[in-house]
């Protein structure tokens, strides 16, 4: 990839806002005298993944509420905006990042959550892409461990060499995550193609006003009572 191109990966974007200085502070303090990129890059993944808490039912379908800087304020965030977040912070230390999206089916949804989405399938499900060592590796931030051991999931890890993307079963052997289609990867969230979509397929979630989800709830408690 020629320089050019390359330097997409690492500028500030409109939601990807690496230069925000909420971000920039939250970068500096997970990677401290860290200097090396792939380490920087662990702690960064970590730290996303597990400080900021993955919740499904407080989305604001705003631009603003799909930018790096808001889900690190709001301290939860869903899997766009947790991988938005990550791609932010590895720009911000110099790591060329972006997002990619898939569809995936969601075999351990809530009941609830399926109820309200009427469907499996989760559209525009995000990750980050980090560039290491001179190649692109995938990193999922979406699920905070604690929510993974409340769903039984295996907690995915990221070792920077390696894609780090949805196991296909979870720590029982039932089907958890499968890949049904690909969407491509961009330099800054593709908030209007998301907005849209999510309206369309899961109208009965928001507030067409205000783009909020109406959904309410606690999506940890509900997946800790499903698994006793």
């Amino acid at each position: 990839m020629s320089a050019q191109a390359m330097s997409a990966y690492l500028a500030p974007g409109t939601l990807i806002d690496s230069d925000h200085p909420k971000v920039k502070a939250f970068t500096a303090e997970v990677v401290g005298a860290e200097t090396e990129p792939l380490k920087q890059a662990l702690k960064l993944y970590y730290a996303v993944r597990d400080q900021i808490t993955y919740d499904p039912y407080r989305l604001i379908m705003t631009a603003e509420g799909f930018a790096a800087s808001t889900c690190l304020a709001a301290g939860y965030g869903f899997c766009v905006t947790k991988a938005g977040l990550l791609a932010a912070a590895a720009r911000a230390v110099g790591i060329p990042a972006r997002v990619g999206y898939a569809d995936v089916k969601n075999h351990l949804a809530t009941k609830r959550l399926r109820e309200l989405m009427r469907t499996d399938l989760f559209i525009y499900h995000g990750y980050t892409e980090l560039h290491l060592e001179g190649k692109w590796v995938k990193a999922t931030p979406a699920f905070n461990l604690s929510l993974c051991q409340k769903f039984r999931v295996l907690p995915l890890d990221f070792d920077g060499r390696n894609d780090s993307v949805f196991h296909p079963f979870d720590a029982d052997g039932r089907k958890h995550m499968e890949y049904v289609a690909d969407r491509g990867v961009f330099a800054d969230i593709p908030f209007d193609d998301i907005k849209r979509e999510f309206f369309r397929l899961y109208a009965r979630m928001y507030d067409f006003e205000g783009g909020k989800s109406g959904a309410g709830g606690d999506f940890g408690k509900e997946a800790e009572a499903e698994t006793r």
